[in-house]
């Protein structure tokens, strides 16, 4: 946690923050991410759905923070030790998945942010000092109970950003997404609703988004964390890419040429 937060400082002076999704294990892989793109200020170490063990965090965390990239951990749950293993591995900040009432964050927040107490034995002096003043510290909103309490979950003080997943509110609220690019509209008010209560209460909000396109639509918003891929999501779409511009004219190629007219009609027709 000694080098500069990055997610931290764009949030303090009100502007966008983008960062990646890591989600498969290695630190090579999280090297890669580091380095690719230019405007990387963060990187989300997922160990909630993502395949990473406790040993590979710790060490994913430090190769990121190595490449002057904020590390930013998702735990599995709002579990105190989980939390606790996050923080000792050295992240800028924690994403605590389904939080669903004030209560939810303060019991979460009063493990991780005493001055005095026996969390002390666990991280040091010097580490709570800097843990007030160092981490980032956000819930995601993801469920219709968390979007009923939402202005109370905002008001607790060790908040810093409510960050919304999209996918599992959209279920939760019985507006699941089937095209991303023309989200039913209760589902579009409730999104709208935590960004509100999120400036009222002056936290920053912050959203799942997995094109760059969607982040900088909720950038262009006021929204201040946005995710701009995943790394399973980005492979994908390269390797799609990649083999279809490769094979797309070859196939062409090989339909008009070599094959005989019957079947050439054959597929046309299918």
């Amino acid at each position: 946690m000694q080098a500069a937060n990055r997610l931290q400082k764009s949030l303090k002076k009100g502007e966008p923050s983008f960062g990646g999704w890591q989600m498969l294990p290695g630190t090579n892989l999280t090297r890669t991410i580091c380095r690719s793109a230019r405007n990387l200020e963060w990187l989300l170490i997922d160990l909630e759905h993502g395949n990473i063990s406790d040993d590979s965090m710790h060490e994913i965390v430090a190769a990121t923070a190595a490449c002057g990239v904020s590390p930013i951990v998702r735990v599995a749950e709002g579990q105190p030790w989980m939390i606790k293993r996050a923080l000792d591995s050295g992240a800028h900040g924690i994403l605590v998945p389904v939080t669903d009432t004030a209560e939810d964050a303060r019991n979460v927040f009063v493990e991780q942010h005493p001055h005095g107490g026996e969390v002390i034995q666990f991280t040091g002096m010097e580490y709570l000092q800097q843990a007030n003043d160092s981490l980032v510290i956000a819930v995601q909103i993801e469920t219709k109970a968390a979007l009923e309490n939402v202005r109370e979950i905002a008001a607790v003080p060790s908040v810093d950003v409510l960050f919304i997943g999209p996918f599992d509110l959209s279920v939760n609220i019985g507006h699941p997404i089937t095209n991303p690019e023309k989200m039913d509209p209760e589902h579009v008010k409730a999104i709208q609703s935590i960004h509100d209560a999120a400036r009222a209460a002056g936290k920053a909000s912050g959203i799942y988004c997995d094109t760059g396109e969607q982040a900088r639509e909720h950038a262009n918003k006021g929204f201040q964390m946005m995710s701009v891929v995943t790394d399973m999501v980005g492979m994908r779409k390269v390797f799609k890419q990649a083999f279809d511009a490769a094979k797309g004219d070859l196939e062409n190629f090989v339909i008009n040429i070599f094959m005989p007219p019957m079947i050439k009609s054959y597929n046309i027709l299918c």
